[in-house]
């Protein structure tokens, strides 16, 4: 990375490290139903994925492991990877505790480094990606390389995210009727340095870990990476909810769900699956 960008990674992880405890006892990331042996997925990931039972599934950027246990609670064979220690302990823990060690794998790495932490080139059915992973990533186009490092030759990539087009928007810049206001522009490349010790999980919480590095990555320059890096797109879906408060005056739907309260008038979230091409047999990562 330039210079300006060299300490991304430790301002990010020490944010993470100190968001687990927050998460493990917050309601958003309520562990009941995976103790009880009912976990699901949110209804979006539940709608879109599909049967999961017997696939091989890498989940990047799995924080504590929640829907990685999720996934491998409902038959899959999950690897999932983090770069926060804290939060692959936590996993690792939760994984015994309920009886799912023996179908899960959590590997501490930071996201560039998982081809060497994790020797299975063209091993998974599956590779999974959810809800606010992209914007701590720098370069998607290399991240779409190592998706489709991962996949078999017929396994496709689910990715499901908050949708660009909402994120230019924050409710620190809400105008007098509490809607929330410009950010940052859509078309941003230089990364957003930011000072926030608020969490969307717990409202009441304050980081002391509060500087990050996040990046603004367009609907077009995904899709371009991971087009660009052997696979192709079976579809692309946008959402008017998502599965946290985005902003203060979305209303709580079904099962944690977030939305609008009147008319949806601006994308929240998009998801898609992208197949591993065949012919021409995904990434080469030396490029």
């Amino acid at each position: 990375m330039t210079g300006q960008e060299d300490d991304w990674r430790e301002l990010n992880r020490l944010n993470w490290d100190e968001r687990v405890a927050v998460h493990l006892g917050s309601a958003l990331y309520d562990l009941m139903p995976l103790r009880q042996g009912k976990a699901r997925l949110n209804p979006i990931e539940e709608a879109e994925l599909g049967p999961v039972a017997g696939k091989r599934i890498l989940h990047l950027q799995c924080h504590f492991g929640s829907d990685s246990l999720t996934l491998a609670q409902q038959g899959a064979e999950v690897v999932g990877l983090d770069f926060s220690e804290p939060a692959i302990e936590a996993a690792r823990k939760i994984a015994v505790e309920v009886g799912l060690a023996s179908r899960t794998r959590f590997v501490l790495s930071d996201l560039y480094d998982a081809p060497a932490m994790i020797a299975e080139p063209g091993a998974f059915d599956i590779v999974f990606v959810t809800w606010g992973a992209l914007c701590w990533l720098p370069d998607i186009r290399r991240w779409a390389e190592i998706v489709a490092h991962f996949l078999k030759d017929d396994g496709h990539l689910y990715l499901a995210e908050g949708h660009p087009a909402a994120l230019v928007f924050d409710d620190a810049a809400a105008g007098p009727d509490g809607t929330p206001g410009r950010f940052v522009p859509y078309f941003h490349r230089e990364p957003l340095r930011l000072n926030d010790p608020s969490d969307y999980a717990d409202p009441s919480a304050r980081l002391k870990n509060s500087r990050t590095m996040e990046w603004l990555h367009p609907v077009g320059e995904v899709v371009t990476a991971i087009l660009a890096a052997g696979l192709r797109l079976r579809w692309l879906h946008e959402h008017d909810q998502v599965p946290w408060r985005m902003f203060a005056e979305l209303e709580e739907v079904d099962r944690q769900m977030y939305r609008w309260p009147d008319e949806a008038w601006l994308p929240l979230g998009y998801s898609l699956i992208a197949d591993k091409d065949t012919r021409t047999g995904g990434s080469d990562l030396q490029s």
